[in-house]
């Protein structure tokens, strides 16, 4: 029986654990996804030993939470929704935060179980809080020291923390410390030091033998027997092949290592372009990753100077398959300080010509090799699509020749080189690029309804230096750019780089991506953009608004559950000439620019069709003057009112824009009004509240009332909404008085224009003296 099973049989302990899990708003995750959280956090083998360490774990946790959601399928429609909408709780909750509590919460459910089924087993998982494993940090310690094979020792440090590694210990509920029980371990970098460690250790001893088998060759070459001379080479050959043994299986044994560091390394730079999109994204693995590569490359470099050692014993029947072996080696060392070149700070995904940009890449094994000594130089070019395929396809990074790269270039970038730089205290060797400039860009030819907001380039950094006596030549690709030359070719530049952030491959040729994925994958694409521009997530109201949007409002029957990339932003919404990103990118801008107070406070509705925000509205029972925010379905980048007249039916003022909030802030439009009195609520755990306690906070303060000199009387902005007995204007369309002195002509506001030649026989004009 579950944990969970186990605590929903005992109401009061159901309860408890219900509230517990409320308070964040988790209990329906707890609910839908018990047997998986109990497996995937209480079979934990390592206890995090530290708070890097505990926020990786926490990191991890959430990206296998997001995969586990989205690949969840649901038996109902409401099921499915509250599948998104879980994703966008997790989403908009800090990955530490989110963890924590539910890690403390398995905990107390494991002390209440025990409490009210005696005959239940002790907790026989590595359950230590964060202060437990603060202090199992050195009471378990290992053989092996990893600050030595870095050779950074620090004093004073323990060999465990050292390693970034603790022996997970289990605490049962009478207190005892004891051996956790071994289940299926679950793979984290600091294992992967730990795993390494050892296998350099295992290594290590081969040095005895090679020494002995030293010995051995010149007892024999200066053996005065011949028969002592043929005892010592039958010993020479048997000890030479056990060496060589044992050496083949330290080199099996680096080969998988290696790979968990370059997938690793894959999924760091799956998150940096996830962060692209605007996702939580810890920086700080890229620390342990590169302490990962520096082992590595220490062992390879000792196995590869034991493997020449012996060479100094050459024997007749087993030179090509010892060469063959060594070369192996070779490679091996090759591919890893190769692959440990990456860009640490990408480019502006977007990037518009003739202006400056910053970017940065790191060489992860720079002080291991003694690189940072005679530190390289480092080019950059700017590549096309075709042009990075090309190059991709091409093999190694030791065919690149420096010759060659800048007559791939696909534009002319200023700036461009830069020396790479060893900071001892951090042990990072990177080169900065502060102020490149894109100069020209040459295009490919488009065919069909292709643009140039749709074209993908990268830069291509490159590098040459000396490595163990052979030149190695590296170089790594940025995310895709698109290259603009206006600021209205923004938007579409962004869904494409959007959508390619956010469901490309983590290993794929450049830069092929899916033209369809799930509504649950989009949802999340999303929310993670609005959120991040914006500072509050996305509802799941708000969220099912939009599904039906991408779904052109098509809501009988069966919905397509795939989303394709002509829907997100080519096909233009029906009776309307703007495609549904171009919609939803002018909003996330307004937002961005001019409400993010509000919406952050969780003021404004913003996604919700005029249907159900009339019917929301008129079962209110604050009846009239009710009124909520949302965002125009009609005009790009607009926001309306919907308010309850004084008949009881539903009023929509036309939309505002950018253009309006620059004369008067959409809060003092809202002072404006008298006949808004209560904002519906935005969420249905939330009240109705008085428009002033709503928006007061927001409210711009007048200026202080002087006397002016001039003999001039000064006058104010007010929104007025005409009532059905104002003549000259058509119901709910928002005016803007203007500011004395008037002007023929000029455009009000919402774009209405009107002569202001006679204000007084102008009904409803109010004048207001400051």
């Amino acid at each position: 029986m579950s944990l969970w099973k186990r605590i929903s049989s005992h109401a009061d302990c159901e309860q408890r654990m219900t509230a517990y899990y409320n308070k964040k708003g988790l209990f329906d995750l707890r609910l839908c996804l018990a047997p998986w959280i109990e497996e995937r956090i209480m079979s934990e083998q390592i206890t995090p030993n530290s708070a890097s360490q505990l926020e990786r774990v926490a990191f991890k946790f959430i990206e296998d939470l997001k995969q586990k959601l989205l690949s969840t399928r649901a038996s109902d429609q409401i099921l499915k929704y509250r599948l998104v909408e879980l994703c966008a709780l997790i989403q908009r909750t800090p990955a530490l935060e989110l963890y924590t509590h539910l890690r403390s919460g398995l905990q107390r459910e494991l002390q209440l179980a025990t409490a009210v089924v005696p005959s239940m087993p002790l907790n026989t998982y590595n359950m230590n809080n964060a202060a437990d494993a603060a202090a199992a940090v050195g009471m378990n310690g290992i053989c092996v020291d990893a600050s030595e094979l870095l050779g950074v020792a620090g004093p004073g440090s323990s060999p465990v923390a050292a390693a970034g590694m603790s022996v997970g210990i289990m605490h049962n509920m009478a207190g005892n410390a004891t051996p956790a029980v071994m289940v299926t371990p679950k793979v984290e970098l600091y294992d992967v030091h730990h795993q390494i460690v050892q296998r350099y250790n295992e290594l290590s001893t081969c040095s005895e033998s090679l020494k002995s088998l030293g010995q051995t060759y010149h007892y024999m070459l200066s053996a005065q027997n011949p028969a002592d001379a043929e005892q010592l080479f039958k010993r020479l050959v048997e000890d030479r092949t056990s060496l060589v043994a044992r050496l083949r299986r330290s080199f099996m044994c680096y080969e998988p290592l290696h790979e968990l560091v370059i997938t690793e390394l894959k999924n760091w730079r799956r998150q940096q372009a996830l962060a692209g999109n605007g996702a939580q994204f810890s920086e700080n693995m890229l620390d342990d990753i590169q302490r990962c590569f520096e082992m590595l490359e220490t062992f390879v470099t000792h196995l590869l100077s034991v493997l020449k050692e012996t060479l100094v014993v050459p024997l007749m029947n087993d030179d090509l398959d010892f060469n063959y072996f060594l070369d192996q080696v070779q490679v091996a060392q090759k591919n890893l300080v190769c692959s440990a070149f990456i860009v640490d700070k990408q480019p502006p995904q977007v990037m518009k010509t003739n202006t400056r940009f910053a970017a940065s890449v790191r060489w992860l094994l720079g002080s291991q090799l003694g690189i940072h000594l005679n530190p390289p130089t480092v080019d950059c070019i700017i590549m096309s699509e075709l042009q990075a395929q090309r190059f991709v396809a091409r093999g190694t990074h030791m065919d690149v020749t420096n010759s060659s790269l800048p007559g791939q270039s696909s534009g002319e970038i200023q700036n461009c080189s830069s020396n790479m730089e060893y900071q001892q205290n951090n042990r990072v060797f990177s080169a900065s690029f502060r102020n490149m400039q894109l100069k020209k860009i040459k295009r490919a030819e488009k065919k069909g309804t292709e643009s140039v907001m749709d074209e993908k380039f990268a830069l291509l950094f490159y590098a040459t230096t000396t490595v163990n006596d052979y030149q190695i030549r590296v170089w790594t690709l940025s995310l895709p750019v698109v290259v603009i030359v206006h600021g209205n070719q923004e938007p579409q530049s962004w869904a494409t780089i959007t959508w390619d952030n956010a469901f490309a491959e983590i290993v794929r040729d450049p830069f092929v991506v899916t033209d369809r994925v799930t509504w649950g994958q989009i949802s999340v694409a999303l929310n993670t953009k609005f959120g991040s521009a914006t500072q509050r997530a996305l509802t799941a109201e708000n969220l099912e608004f939009l599904f039906e949007k991408l779904q052109r409002d098509n809501i009988a029957g069966e919905r397509n559950e795939y989303i394709t990339w002509n829907q997100f932003c080519k096909e233009q919404l029906p009776e309307r000439m703007f495609t549904f990103w171009e919609w939803f990118f002018a909003i996330m801008k307004l937002t961005k620019d001019h409400l993010p107070a509000m919406w952050k406070a969780g003021r404004i509705t913003g996604f919700i069709n005029k249907a159900k925000a009339q019917d929301d509205l008129l079962r209110a029972n604050t009846g009239i003057g009710t009124f909520l925010l949302r965002f125009s379905d009609s005009e790009l980048g607009g926001i309306t009112i919907a308010y309850v007249n004084e008949y009881g039916s539903v009023t929509m003022l036309s939309p505002w824009t950018a253009r309006d909030f620059q004369i008067r802030t959409l809060p003092d439009r809202i002072r404006d009004l008298d006949m808004l009195r209560c904002l519906h609520p935005t969420d249905i755990n939330v009240q109705p509240m008085d428009r002033h306690l709503a928006f007061g906070e927001f409210y711009t303060q007048p200026p202080e009332k002087t006397s002016r000199g001039d003999g001039y009387v000064p006058s104010t902005i007010r929104v007025q909404v005409p009532t059905s007995g104002d003549t000259g204007s058509m119901s709910g369309t928002p005016h803007h008085p203007m500011q004395s002195p008037p002007q023929d002509g000029l455009s009000m506001g919402n774009g209405s224009d009107f002569q202001m030649a006679d204000f007084d026989t102008m009904p409803n004009f109010d004048e207001y003296k400051l």
